[in-house]
């Protein structure tokens, strides 16, 4: 769906608006302060919960959107910007040469490693999607970490009744550029703020020791570091985006 204006349905970008790389954040908020290291800024769009700004950071073309909260809204975002990046909106064709694009998510996250201090960066190495989302997509198995994702449902005990967790590696570029400055880990993507992260007010859990397994589990020298509500829809749908975009997650 295009706008009138000539931008895409929710995230209101035009193409020519788009920059090769791209920070996602979750929080409105933080486009304006992350914002504020950008030169030479070209605008500032807002739409619901997506609000964005592009412009240069050291020269480089930087575009910052804001997603919102959980992996509906990723799904979203990733496939309006493989619009905006691979789709000729005149034609309503997919373009003959893709383009591909680097995202790095930056957001807030819990983690669940006792060793690991308060206000650690922790770089997304492995996302783990308890969300259900890329089962909804052709190749998921292509992409996705089999082994691992057997090990943990084994280890866990998965209940039969949730979505098949997926496992999805970030991209290895990314992975060497925040190496020396970040804890690495594999992060789980849940599919809401309270159950889904082991919390209970009222309503019990189906896994009541979800939490003692996941911080128990290891797989290959690979650990679950943290929980957050985004990433693993980040690294899924840029995996299996015809543009084969690269991707990565920090969380503080």
């Amino acid at each position: 769906i295009i706008n009138d204006d000539g931008s895409v349905f929710h995230i209101h970008l035009k193409p020519e608006e788009l920059a090769d790389k791209v920070i996602l954040v979750g929080d409105p908020g933080r486009v304006d302060m992350v914002g504020e290291f950008l030169e030479e800024k070209e605008f500032r769009r807002c739409s619901r919960e997506f609000v964005s700004i592009t412009g240069k950071y050291h020269g480089e073309r930087i575009t910052v959107l804001s997603t919102g909260i959980g992996t509906d809204n990723i799904d979203i975002v990733l496939t309006e910007l493989d619009a905006l990046a691979n789709v000729d909106f005149k034609t309503r064709e997919v373009k003959p040469e893709h383009r591909t694009l680097t995202i790095l998510r930056i957001g807030t996250s819990g983690a669940i490693q006792p060793d690991i201090p308060i206000g650690s960066f922790i770089f997304s190495e492995v996302s783990v999607g308890c969300d259900g989302l890329l089962n909804w997509y052709a190749d998921r198995d292509k992409i996705a970490l089999p082994g691992i994702e057997e090990a943990f449902k084994k280890h866990v005990g998965w209940a039969k009744h949730l979505p098949d967790p997926y496992f999805v590696a970030a991209s290895q570029k990314l992975i060497d550029k925040f190496s020396d400055c970040t804890v690495k880990g594999m992060t789980i993507s849940a599919s809401g703020f309270y159950g889904p992260q082991g919390r209970v007010l009222r309503m019990p859990l189906a896994m009541p020791d979800m939490v003692d397994k996941f911080e128990s589990f290891e797989y290959e020298g690979h650990r679950i570091t943290n929980f957050e509500m985004e990433g693993s829809a980040v690294a899924g749908r840029s995996t299996t985006s015809p543009s084969r975009g690269r991707e990565g997650s920090i969380r503080g």
